[in-house]
């Protein structure tokens, strides 16, 4: 008997944890369902969209690299993503057979910082992908000060500035970081498989914030180089927990089980 069921797609996609976090919650709950992991190489995208779209038991996706900006040509776009954050990270298939798309990488971001007063605060940002499209969103909206963003293409990164409303500069990998309060890495490098970010760190106040958005693998050279700096960190696996209880209530209608992020984060890290 088939039963309703949702995914993580991306190129590459092995190094995802999503599939552990939904069918954790899934078990919890004792609903029955599946989270899976699929991959989907660029040029095959629109076929992936189709076929899924076609599938009663297709809940959705969650999207990561390098999908989440080609997403937006295939999928109905009710809460114009493409004019706020101009990127999707989670698709949603409607009782009606139609698909949407949406972001929760933006709330999955800021969950951690919540409780901090970040307005007129200086931050740089490593990145101008889909990413960093999310976390300029949600910083723009707590009304951050200037913000610099580090990206092998400035010209892509000033254009992001420009899109969010934020003031600020550009600058390439190798530059010199100025004095921040925020440190967000939102690009690819330090990932297993990819170069690892080399940043020197001594620039940073004591009092300074390091959030790498990279969960694989958890323990990044960033993140190892700030603590050895005695700096506060915020990994990946925060983000990554956030924007999955989102999706996940949008996939299977029912919130993420309380009280059990301990267990959830214990088997992420095993």
């Amino acid at each position: 008997m088939s039963k309703p069921y949702a995914e993580v797609i991306g190129d590459p996609i092995a190094q995802s944890k999503s599939p552990l976090i939904h069918n954790f919650w899934l078990d919890a709950l004792g609903i029955a369902g599946d989270y899976r992991r699929f991959h989907v190489p660029v040029d095959a995208l629109a076929d992936y969209i189709a076929g899924a779209r076609a599938d009663a038991d297709w809940r959705g996706c969650n999207v990561t690299m390098p999908h989440k900006q080609a997403i937006m040509d295939l999928v109905d776009d009710p809460g114009d993503i493409r004019g706020t954050i101009g990127a999707m990270n989670t698709v949603v298939r409607q009782p009606d057979g139609s698909v949407i798309g949406t972001n929760t990488d933006a709330a999955g971001f800021y969950a951690p910082l919540a409780e901090l007063d970040l307005e007129g605060a200086p931050v740089a940002v490593v990145g101008a992908g889909g990413a960093a499209r999310a976390v300029l969103f949600a910083l723009a909206r707590a009304k951050v000060g200037p913000v610099t963003i580090l990206n092998r293409s400035p010209l892509k990164a000033m254009g992001l500035l420009a899109t969010f409303g934020l003031k600020g500069e550009v600058a390439g990998l190798d530059a010199q970081l100025p004095p921040v309060s925020l440190l967000v890495n939102s690009s690819s490098l330090g990932m297993t498989g990819n170069p690892p970010l080399d940043l020197d760190l001594s620039p940073l106040p004591g009092d300074a914030i390091v959030y790498d958005l990279v969960y694989s693998p958890l323990r990044t050279g960033l993140l190892n180089a700030a603590e050895a700096r005695g700096l506060a960190t915020v990994d990946g696996l925060d983000m990554l927990i956030g924007q999955a209880a989102l999706a996940f209530e949008l996939f299977f209608g029912a919130p993420p089980p309380e009280g059990r992020d301990d267990e959830l984060r214990a088997l992420l890290v095993a």
